[in-house]
């Protein structure tokens, strides 16, 4: 409801006026602030702005949507902050919550791979995290809004900033929650998906590799589970939303078949052609033609009326033939949306390469025609060389350089190729990237999983560098404070930013004259008042 709504509400239930002596008028803001009344409310909100984005993206792919990995509230509260701030509006702007960065920044056990070695509730924590601050933004906000029409001088005054209140555009965003490979058995998955939906999540994320054996995507050694394993935690993610109502949540279905070589079981067949078998046929194998081709404890199949030996690692895993990642992770995406519900799809790649991702999505398109993708524009690519070299490619293959004009190595990455034309071009087409992928290979969302740990990692190095070398006090002022101040970071005002004007308020609506309050004229904040 709007705030005059809300106030008309509470005026209706207390013609007389509230008990205590409390104001309505304050009553009244408490309830605009409060922009949720639970989070279990947030993921039906906002399922149902992703499935709006979704059937939008659907009609112009120009529509795509964009999110940055954050590994705590703070991080997506700027990040939300930024967006507005520069844009005007937060619309197709979400948040992703990284499964590594819980692994490597969030857990107790320490700073750890991802490898599912976070404890489940991690995540849980972390949603509620996040959405917590996105609140506090709103509270934040609003409270400024509601000093101003305090102030309002007029009823015309009055009018316009409560259009302004009613007009307010939330700081929460959908989350696309990573649930790993699901933690354990389908019925751990469930149970834990269902956490991750009260606690705000609109949207999981889950892989089809083993959850005990769980790698990073952009790492050696990725097992892969059968299709119809892979179905079932599907299932278990909708069944999680279906039971906690929120019937548009939406689950991306991940496949790292393309770096994936090896799986743990060898799926039953009951019928030719079917999804296990869709799977198996990719298997490494040996003919056998007698006994003698066997050892003991060796597995034999039947595949296309031959008897067949698996390729086995000592470790027991079997192992995909070489050059099949691309035909799997068509089928695994074919599956997961035809037999698993899936609404979105993840395919997890070794380099950023548009063409690359284009052919896999168009023939899952062939049998799927409006399937669409969310995308890992990944820090595990080292980006300035690898559209560098696509550069270079390209312009031998068309003519335009020799072979040996550039550098088919490391070599490329040499500040001196930043202004030459070769870079400026890499560069162009960094630009472009995202929108280039969301036009050609059905990109829906766009995010970068880590960019809030690399950003953190650098700006403590270079912030520490300068304080504890020469620049001193200077480092911190030049390059932190002073940009916070010129770009308008609201940040800037820290305790501000943390709620001491709400706590001002608050005690002015409990104590009036009495309040004991922060914000006067000692307050330090007030030397940024004119940069705010």
């Amino acid at each position: 409801m709007t705030y005059s709504q809300t106030l008309s509400e509470l005026q209706a239930r207390y013609p007389n006026g509230a008990p205590a002596g409390i104001s309505l008028e304050d009553l009244a803001q408490l309830k605009t602030q409060n922009t949720f009344s639970t989070h279990l409310d947030i993921a039906k909100a906002m399922a149902k702005v992703m499935r709006a984005d979704m059937a939008r993206y659907d009609a112009d792919s120009s529509q795509f949507t964009q999110s940055l990995g954050c590994w705590s509230g703070f991080h997506a509260q700027q990040m939300m902050r930024a967006i507005k701030r520069q844009k005007g509006t937060l619309d197709r702007s979400y948040v992703y919550l990284s499964g590594w960065m819980v692994a490597g920044l969030r857990n107790s056990f320490g700073h750890l791979p991802d490898q599912s070695m976070h404890e489940k509730t991690a995540v849980t924590e972390l949603i509620e995290e996040i959405y917590t601050s996105l609140r506090q933004a709103d509270e934040v906000d609003l409270n400024d809004l509601f000093a101003e029409l305090k102030a309002a001088k007029t009823e015309s005054e009055r009018q316009a900033v409560i259009a302004k209140i009613d007009g307010f555009e939330t700081y929460v965003r959908p989350i696309i929650a990573d649930i790993d490979a699901g933690f354990g058995n389908v019925h751990a998955t469930y149970l834990l998906a269902k956490q991750l939906i009260k606690a705000g999540a609109c949207c999981l994320q889950i892989e089809n590799q083993v959850s005990d054996a769980k790698q990073c995507g952009h790492q050696d050694g990725k097992v892969t589970v059968p299709r119809e394993d892979f179905v079932e935690k599907l299932r278990a993610c909708r069944m999680a939303f279906e039971e906690l109502g929120v019937e548009d949540g939406v689950i991306v279905a991940r496949t790292d078949s393309l770096g994936a070589g090896l799986t743990q079981k060898i799926p039953v067949s009951t019928a030719p052609g079917d999804s296990a078998a869709q799977y198996t046929k990719w298997l490494e194998t040996t003919a056998v033609e007698t006994a003698e081709d066997v050892s003991d404890g060796d597995v034999v199949i039947k595949l296309n009326g031959e008897l067949r030996k698996p390729a086995r690692l000592p470790n027991g895993l079997y192992k995909f033939m070489e050059g099949t990642g691309e035909d799997r992770v068509v089928e695994d995406c074919i599956s997961s949306l035809t037999e698993g519900g899936a609404d979105l799809l993840w395919i997890e790649t070794a380099t950023p390469n548009v063409a690359q991702i284009a052919a896999m999505v168009n023939r899952v398109k062939e049998v799927v025609p409006n399937a669409k993708l969310t995308y890992n524009n990944s820090p595990s690519f080292n980006w300035t060389l690898n559209l560098r070299k696509q550069v270079r490619e390209d312009w031998i293959a068309s003519g335009q350089v020799s072979a040996d004009a550039y550098p088919d190595d490391t070599q490329l990455m040499s500040p001196r190729y930043d202004e030459d034309p070769l870079g400026i071009e890499a560069d162009n087409r960094l630009r472009a990237f995202q929108t280039d992928i969301s036009r050609e290979a059905g990109v829906f969302h766009n995010l970068i999983t880590l960019p809030t740990f690399h950003m953190d990692a650098k700006g403590m190095n270079d912030l520490s560098e300068g304080y504890f070398g020469d620049d001193k006090m200077l480092a911190y002022v030049a390059n932190v404070q002073r940009e916070e101040i010129r770009k308008g970071v609201s940040a800037v005002k820290h305790q501000h930013e943390v709620g001491s004007d709400l706590g001002d308020t608050f005690k002015e609506m409990t104590g009036g004259e009495r309040a004991l309050k922060a914000g006067g004229e000692h307050n330090t904040m007030n030397q940024f008042e004119a940069v705010s």
